[in-house]
């Protein structure tokens, strides 16, 4: 699996997972901070890139009918870092069961 960490994010989740051995890479990594959500989703597209963002911008992109974006999508609220990891290592599982059969949004909360 590829992923895309979006701006809310920090950048210290793409790189747990590039250690958990994930191809990851966040948008500050990709010259991609100032691109607009819609270049995102050509480029998640493009490069077969599952999208990890609190925006619900990628939300609603997901959900149209033609989407062929995957989204990860972090609904809690302001935390630190290694809360974070610690909730999306306890959701993992789940997450990767979801993405394996296709669903294209897939909720941490």
């Amino acid at each position: 699996m590829k992923f895309l960490v979006d701006n809310q994010l920090p950048i210290s989740l793409a790189k747990y997972l590039r250690k958990q051995g994930f191809d990851c890479v966040h948008v500050s990594e990709a010259n991609l901070s100032e691109a607009a959500d819609a270049s995102l989703c050509r480029y998640a597209v493009a490069q077969e890139r599952v999208i990890i963002s609190k925006d619900e911008d990628f939300f609603f992109f997901a959900k149209q009918p033609e989407a062929k974006i995957q989204l990860i999508w972090v609904r809690l609220g302001n935390c630190r870092s290694s809360e974070l990891i610690a909730a999306l290592q306890r959701f993992w599982p789940e997450i990767e069961a979801s993405l394996g059969t296709g669903d294209r949004i897939i909720e941490i909360r």
